[in-house]
């Protein structure tokens, strides 16, 4: 099933990093980065905010577990956000390619 995965990165570079990392070792056949987000969140007990860098990530249901493990070693966050979120339709012919490009290639 294809998904799609938002993960903040603390950076502009930490996002290419990862998202470089993502595409070229296929647990994620697109990778989009927003850039200049301003998040405010609860951390330890108190309220921050942060200028972070968004990631748009497509990916599969079945990648989705070695996704979220690359991303925690790739990642400067203690607790990196990775939410997948299902996609529900769109074009077939893209989300075919999805799929396939997150298959395992020979």
């Amino acid at each position: 099933m294809p998904l799609v995965c938002l993960i903040t990165c603390s950076s502009k570079e930490e996002a290419l990093r990862i998202a470089r990392a993502l595409v070229h070792e296929r647990l994620a056949a697109c990778v989009n980065l927003i850039h200049g987000l301003h998040s405010i969140y609860w951390w330890k007990g108190a309220v921050e905010e942060a200028e972070e860098a968004l990631l748009l990530v497509k990916t599969t249901r079945e990648r989705l577990p070695a996704l979220v493990d690359r991303v925690r070693a790739l990642h400067a966050y203690t607790v990196p956000e990775v939410v997948a979120l299902s996609i529900e339709g769109g074009n077939p012919d893209y989300l075919a390619w999805l799929v396939d490009s997150v298959a395992a290639h020979s």
